[in-house]
């Protein structure tokens, strides 16, 4: 029997918050040997205008009690949608029946407003990270991951993280080999770990201030040294009391967890991309030891380096 997959849409909603994990479980559905039903749902049946303003063409509200996995997409009209009482009553109802419920991008604001993330682990889109903690304080938001699962319920971050949740619901369901040979037709990495950065450390802090641009950029391309603070305060030509008060309050973190989070980001690389051993890697990264660098990987992406590895 084919599993429903129901992906909700409502005016404003981003297209390939659709488009994107559709053709991965329409990809996916040809190898399997279950099938998938997918749908497409609006409360009002007929062309949805995305925020782009191409339209959609949308079925109505499927049975609640038929939907095995309903995904919610996110986008611009994603507000308003979350203020419409029959939207978040359809999305209760189907979270009494369905076996996973599941959101792209912003539509965990949909889900959220209806109550079904309260004390949950989730995640969104980086940009929208500010007003949805501020808005619902009763949900864990973890705002630097790709995509989390908590239970039933998966998130993942903006746009295309959506195909690499896809992904991950279809190795649940089909097995490994069918989601990586989905991820070859899709012609996308498989897979993206649920635990990986939205985006660049680097850049990151970089992008936050001008001042310690240089030095960070000089920490990048020399994690193997000790990178203390009085190493990093004379690089940048300051005392290590005003250089930690002074990149603190730049930065919002301490210079030893922004060094880690260099290692970490580039670590990861080299585990995903390259045929070092692990001893190497981290060596290179200077953590020094596998079992640092082992607890720092679990603490910060919810995996050891070899799972990512084989993942990768």
């Amino acid at each position: 029997m084919a599993r429903t997959i129901a992906f909700l849409a409502y005016p404003g909603f981003q297209i390939l918050d659709v488009t994107g994990p559709l053709a991965a479980f329409e990809i996916a559905g040809r190898y399997a040997r279950q099938p998938y039903d997918i749908r497409v749902m609006a409360l009002a049946a007929g062309p949805v205008a995305s925020s782009s303003g191409a339209l959609l063409m949308a079925g109505p509200l499927a049975d609640p009690a038929q939907v095995d996995t309903l995904v919610v997409a996110g986008g611009e009209g994603v507000n308003a949608a979350s203020a419409v009482p029959a939207l978040l009553d359809y999305a209760r109802a189907v979270a009494g029946h369905a076996r996973r419920v599941t959101s792209v991008c912003s539509g965990t604001f949909l889900l959220a407003a209806a109550g079904l993330l309260d004390g949950r682990r989730v995640t969104t889109h980086w940009y929208r990270t500010s007003s949805f903690a501020r808005r619902f304080p009763q949900v864990r938001l973890e705002a630097d991951r790709i995509f989390v699962r908590d239970g039933a319920y998966w998130t993942s971050a903006g746009i295309t993280a959506g195909i690499d949740l896809a992904l991950a619901l279809v190795a649940e369901d089909q097995g490994e080999a069918i989601a990586r040979r989905t991820a070859r037709q899709l012609v996308v990495p498989y897979r993206r770990q649920g635990g990986q950065s939205q985006f660049s450390t680097l850049l990151e802090m970089q992008g936050t201030s001008s001042r310690f641009g240089d030095l960070l950029a000089w920490v990048r391309d020399n994690l193997a040294r000790p990178l203390t603070v009085e190493e990093l305060a004379a690089q940048a030509a300051m005392s290590p009391r005003n250089f930690a008060r002074a990149f603190a309050a730049e930065q919002g973190l301490t210079p030893a967890k922004a060094v880690e989070q260099l290692r970490l980001e580039a670590a990861r690389d080299l585990v995903e991309e390259s045929p070092a051993s692990l001893d190497r890697i981290a060596i290179e990264t200077g953590f020094g030891d596998t079992e640092r660098m082992r607890r720092a990987f679990i603490r910060t992406f919810g995996a050891p380096p070899q799972s990512i590895r084989r993942s990768a």
